[in-house]
């Protein structure tokens, strides 16, 4: 077994790595200023982007919810998973070799851990693609041909095929060194009555990946009629497969997810192949469950804008009465992004993949370009319930409907809706329609604790988080500064300087006493940094920070730390250093001051002709010091205008 990894391969292996490009598997990042890239936070639901990531440091900070840390961090946080899986698994991306004190060189997996599930899948998948290719698997190959799907589609999927034999599987990866507990562990094997068997049998399969484009389970077709276990099997909730965050084709999709800001849910896995070689490459597919909310948050953060969410979500549907009653189920949680989410029904009752083979690529694509908006689908399907030919129906109808409308939480497209819907169904008063629908608007948002949001935002998540927290009895240890604090501006931004470019703020900086530090967090993080030797140490990048985040022992500290190493400056690369100084020498500006002031205060304490040298002494010293005062006053910049 592997001893400690050694302090400086963990250095090492964190400086090879571009925390952009893992934490880009999970967040779009967009460009934010200088060394800054911004995204919607992975840790917390969000519409408008706080989490910022900075690769020449190579940290990560959220402004919403507070996480912060190194590409080890993000990786423990997204994956759930330990420091050591983290630095074994930024090894194996890169190639690096650790030297573990006090054990081999090779890289040896802990038994159990992520990264040997992980391993055992992919050695699952590479056996069960053999697997396909064997007389057995006929049927298999059969079943992806008549859908048009030939070897070279199958393999780019991954396909794969379950043997009929009970434990075939599972003693290939014993031999190769697995252990039947993780085996089981990964869902790939189970315990039978005469000892472990296989999980699949006699089925096609598909591999699920992650967005790190691991494989973390799998998904199963019966091919023939005496497998009574149901259509479809997928791998069973592991460590690694969580069925509600998990979307099959999003390996695949994910870049031009990121590109075109728009994704299309379909139903299957051979709907997501048809709809990838029709040219639709953005489709993806739910795994064992309905697309629900941990689903939208995934893809919203792949379709994140600069500053706003724009792309779509475009359902698809089968068009017979389950495939409609699916449409309406998407509706009731599509009020987070409404005005973009739309529904594509196939004709004649066919999904994506029928509607390929039946009518070719083009009809895919021209499926995807008639999408209709999701609330026009949703008051459709209910007005096709009643007979609009007679006022009976009508009525009817209006009462069904105006409830539905009166959901719809931007107003204005709340308000149009209900014009519209009045013309569908054939009621003159448009005036009469829409004032019902507002009743229905208002009523709803009482029931739900809150009004209808401008533009289809949900009400301030904040104030009604508020509602529901009483007032804390006390404050806590350590007061957090607020960041558009005018007064703590100086203050902020030197520790902003210090932590990303401490060869430019050097011994300026060092000079600086702790007591320029007026807040008590931000005087802990500048003792923080005189504890491991200063700006002049030596360090830099993550190495330094990590260095001060260590050196602070305290909750809310420790994360102000990794916020201020983040939080961009504001101003372009080319004007870094100009700035820095500027900042340094407001802060020391403020220091000075405070100096004088002090001067000042003990010159009119003293009586001139009882000490007239000591009078003299101490205002010379007033009068150096407003000297130096003005000298730094021409290097100091307004916080409110910044350096050009």
């Amino acid at each position: 077994m592997p001893g400690r990894i050694p302090d400086r391969d963990i250095t090492a292996i964190r400086e090879q790595t571009r925390i952009e490009e893992i934490v880009g598997d999970y967040v779009a990042l967009r460009r934010a200023g200088a060394d800054s890239l911004k995204g919607l936070c992975p840790f917390h639901d969000e519409k408008t982007p706080s989490f910022h990531v900075r690769p020449n440091h190579g940290h990560f900070h959220c402004f919403g919810c507070g996480e912060g840390g190194d590409v080890y961090s993000f990786l423990q946080k997204q994956e759930h998973i330990s420091f050591v899986e983290a630095v074994q698994q930024l090894a194996d991306r890169i190639g690096y070799q650790i030297h573990y004190e006090g054990g081999g060189t090779a890289i040896v997996r802990d038994r159990g851990t992520r990264a040997r599930l992980v391993a055992a899948n992919a050695a699952a998948q590479k056996f069960y693609a053999q697997q396909l290719q064997s007389p057995e698997a006929q049927p298999a190959r059969d079943y992806l041909t008549e859908r048009n799907f030939d070897a070279t589609v199958a393999a780019t999927f991954g396909c794969g095929y379950a043997p009929a034999g009970w434990d075939v599987m599972t003693k290939t990866l014993l031999a190769q060194g697995f252990e039947f507990s993780e085996l089981e562990a990964a869902g790939l094997s189970k315990q039978g009555r005469k000892g472990p068997i296989d999980r699949f049998h006699r089925r096609l399969l598909w591999p699920i990946r992650n967005l790190g484009n691991d494989i973390i389970g799998f998904g199963a077709r019966k091919l023939f009629d005496d497998d009574n276990l149901g259509k479809y099997m997928n791998t069973p909730e592991t460590m690694l497969y969580k069925k509600s965050q998990v979307l099959f084709g999003l390996d695949h999709a994910k870049k031009n997810i990121a590109k075109g800001h728009q994704v299309v849910v379909v139903e299957g896995y051979t709907d997501v192949m048809a709809m990838h070689l029709a040219g639709v490459t953005t489709a993806v597919a739910s795994c064992g469950t309905a697309f629900g909310e941990d689903h939208l948050a995934l893809l919203r953060r792949l379709m994140m804008d600069d500053s706003y969410f724009r792309g779509e979500v475009i359902y698809t549907f089968d068009g017979d009465d389950a495939g409609k009653a699916a449409a309406l189920k998407a509706f009731e949680g599509e009020q987070s992004i409404a005005g973009q989410t739309f529904v594509a029904i196939a004709p004649d009752g066919m999904d994506p993949c029928e509607l390929r083979q039946a009518r070719g690529d083009g009809a895919v694509r021209d499926l995807v370009a008639r999408r209709v908006p999701m609330f026009e689908f949703a008051i459709k399907a209910l007005l096709g319930g009643h007979d609009l030919d007679t006022a009976e129906g009508r009525v009817h109808a209006l009462r069904d409907t105006v409830p539905v409308v009166g959901q719809i939480k931007d107003v204005a497209l709340r308000d149009e809706y209900a014009r519209q819907l009045a013309g569908w169904v054939g009621w003159e008063d448009v005036a009469q329609v829409l004032g019902r629908v507002r009743e229905e608007g208002a009523r709803f948002a009482r029931a739900t604790g809150g009004g209808p949001a401008v533009n289809g935002s949900r009400p301030d998540r904040v104030t009604s988080i508020r509602r529901q927290r009483p007032e804390a009895a006390s404050a806590p240890p350590t007061a957090r500064p607020l960041p558009g604090d005018p007064r703590l501006w100086p203050q902020r931004e030197a520790l902003k300087a210090a932590l990303q470019y401490p060869a430019i703020a050097g011994t300026v900086f060092d000079s600086l006493p702790v007591q320029c530090f007026t807040d008590p967090a931000y005087a802990s993080i500048r003792t923080a940094m005189s504890a491991v030797g200063g700006t002049s140490s030596g360090m830099g990048g993550a190495e330094w920070v990590d260095a001060v985040h260590h050196a602070v022992d305290d909750a809310v500290i420790g994360p102000l730390v990794t916020e201020l190493a983040v939080e961009s400056m504001p101003v372009g690369e080319n004007n870094i250093s100009r700035y820095i100084t500027s900042v340094l020498a407001r802060l020391q500006e403020v220091w000075v001051g405070a100096q004088i002031a002090d001067i000042k205060s003990r010159l009119r304490r003293m009586a001139p002709g009882e000490d007239p040298d000591a009078y003299n002494a101490v205002f010379g010293d007033l009068v150096a010091l407003e000297a130096y005062r003005r000298s730094l006053l021409e290097q100091a910049v307004d916080p409110d205008v910044g350096v050009g």
